[in-house]
């Protein structure tokens, strides 16, 4: 009995020092950004616009460092909430919806933490999600509800930032993490889960020590959404990695950088650069581990983008002078050549003005990027007794898709569905079936269809592609697209910094995905250090192989 009555004394104490146990700054500001977040999008009071959200949030984070247990905390979030008013009953809310919802993103588990709050602040936060504003937020609203973009509106930018204020460097990375917990589509898909991301860039915004530690810390947060349309660039960033350059464009294969072309012919030329010239190391560090080493600040949505966009990473410096490692047939050489800033290449890029011809006499060729929508019928009258035409989307296209989708296919196809977000219910999205391309009838182009891609295919370019791959005789070729499908939702961090996201999820008809993984390719096509050397477009010389079976 006595051994029982102990245990039970032992279980008794011990919850009350686990309701007693001091909370770190850290779980106070992430239950802050997330109560925050939650009545700023959710709080009917809040919602539409009746105060100062910022300066709330400047005046509780005071009261927030003096709370020590779960107790203290949620006592000042009740007042706090008490203090912005009345909620009336929500019947909306309560009714069934007639939405198809898709739930991945929607995660509000964290207000049973009963670490944090306590049971009455958790049933004062769920009275409020049932309970949630309806109507048009003071905060974010549709800018064309026909696509899904998204507008932030009534957001202070405080475009003279003081970097030293800490209450400024939270509420970047309060409003901005609140962003994409509510309306990114793909909040799902990133690597660290989202509430840990919180978790570890909390002390960084908190103790940066410097205005470059609070920029990389920003650009840190962004290239965590694992989104390729979101970016964030700076002076401050643009410093970090320097603004000297070598007069060379490259492609990282297998972890080494294989020069490709070039920004100045003459300057390349005195350092006697070489298309297909491996680079390996860089002032004696190997080319792979410098853009590990940098991975968390270069955006993308996957490998393939990633590596694209690392070219600022890689060589770019403070000093006129960088030392590489390199390999040149069979050979290693090591020399030092000179950088230069950006301007002083003259670079201009080639202008392509032949939107479309005809290869060997008999296979079509469409540059994508050039074609516009009035050069479609003319381009598939002079191509139509082509054996194949190829579709070159290695670019960003015109919103030519649709038009191509008449020729190539003989029905109505669907090609895509699509969530949009709800924001009756932020942070739920909802899903709807796409338009539909091509036309029922004969098929006016009876040739096969083939479709370029790569990483720099992106977005428009991905939609296009999916537009075409409906073609009856259609196959892809080539290597991972960029993996950011769907429109384009842009806004200004705190500073004015322009930055983006994804805005709406674009999936196939059968729900298979698209962000991240790109679109669907039937024959993979990667360039060759070989190629490379060659000056060849083994993509292309692929798809004619094919088109000549």
């Amino acid at each position: 009995m006595k051994k029982i009555t102990l245990l039970f004394l032992i279980l008794i104490f011990g919850n009350l020092a686990y309701a007693q146990e001091k909370l770190t700054r850290t779980e106070k500001l992430t239950a802050t950004s997330k109560v925050w977040g939650f009545l700023k999008y959710y709080h009917p009071q809040v919602a539409k616009g009746n105060y100062n959200w910022d300066e709330q949030l400047f005046e509780v984070l005071p009261k927030i460092e003096t709370a020590t247990t779960k107790n203290d905390l949620s006592k000042i979030y009740l007042d706090w909430i008490s203090s912005l008013g009345s909620i009336e009953e929500c019947k909306k809310c309560n009714q069934k919806s007639e939405n198809i919802y898709f739930n991945k993103n929607f995660n509000l588990s964290w207000i049973n933490n009963n670490k944090l709050f306590t049971s009455e602040l958790s049933e004062k936060l769920k009275f409020i999600e049932n309970n949630r504003y309806q109507g048009e937020s003071n905060y974010v609203k549709f800018e064309n509800k026909k696509v899904g973009n998204l507008n932030f509106t009534n957001e202070l930018i405080y475009k003279d930032l003081d970097w030293n204020n800490q209450n400024l460097r939270l509420l970047t990375l309060f409003r901005y993490w609140n962003i994409i917990e509510y309306f990114f589509p793909y909040k799902y898909q990133i690597d660290a889960n989202w509430d840990d991301v919180l978790i570890e860039m909390i002390p960084k915004f908190f103790n940066s020590n410097s205005e470059n530690e609070f920029h990389l810390a920003m650009l840190e947060l962004v290239v965590s959404i694992d989104d390729s349309h979101a970016g964030f660039v700076s002076n401050e960033t643009n410093k970090y990695f320097g603004y000297y350059w070598i007069p060379a464009d490259f492609k990282l294969i297998n972890g080494n950088a294989v020069i490709t072309k070039f920004y100045n012919d003459s300057l390349a030329k005195a350092d006697d650069l070489r298309i297909g010239d491996v680079i390996t190391k860089v002032n004696n560090q190997e080319v792979e581990k410098i853009f590990k080493q940098n991975e968390k600040y270069i955006n993308g949505s996957n490998l393939a983008r990633k590596s694209n966009n690392a070219y600022y990473t890689i060589f770019n410096g403070s000093s006129d002078s960088v030392n590489i490692e390199f390999m040149r047939g069979d050979k290693t050489y090591n020399k030092t050549i000179k950088r230069y800033k950006f301007k002083e290449f003259g670079y201009e890029r080639q202008k392509e003005t032949e939107k479309f011809k005809i290869l060997n006499e008999s296979i079509g060729y469409v540059n994508m990027g050039i074609l516009e929508k009035q050069d479609v019928s003319e381009a598939m009258e002079k191509l139509k007794n082509t054996k194949a035409i190829v579709f070159d989307i290695r670019n960003y296209p015109k919103g030519t898709g649709y038009a191509i989708a008449e020729y190539i296919s003989s029905k109505q196809n669907d090609f895509f569905k699509v969530t949009y977000p709800d924001l009756d219910y932020p942070g739920k999205f909802i899903w709807r079936n796409g338009t539909q391309c091509g036309i029922n009838g004969e098929l006016k182009y009876k040739g096969k269809v083939i479709i370029l891609v790569n990483e720099t295919s992106q977005s428009h370019a991905e939609f296009t592609a999916m537009i075409l791959q409906t073609g009856d005789n259609a196959i892809t070729i080539g290597s991972q697209t960029s993996g950011a499908d769907g429109n384009v939702d842009k806004f200004e961090m705190v500073g004015g910094y322009k930055t983006m996201i994804t805005g709406i999820g674009i999936f196939y008809p059968d729900e298979t995905e698209t962000q991240r993984k790109g679109i669907k390719i039937d024959i993979e096509v990667k360039p060759t250090i070989q190629g490379i050397i060659d000056r060849k477009d083994e993509v292309l010389e692929r798809a004619i192989e094919y088109a000549n079976r």
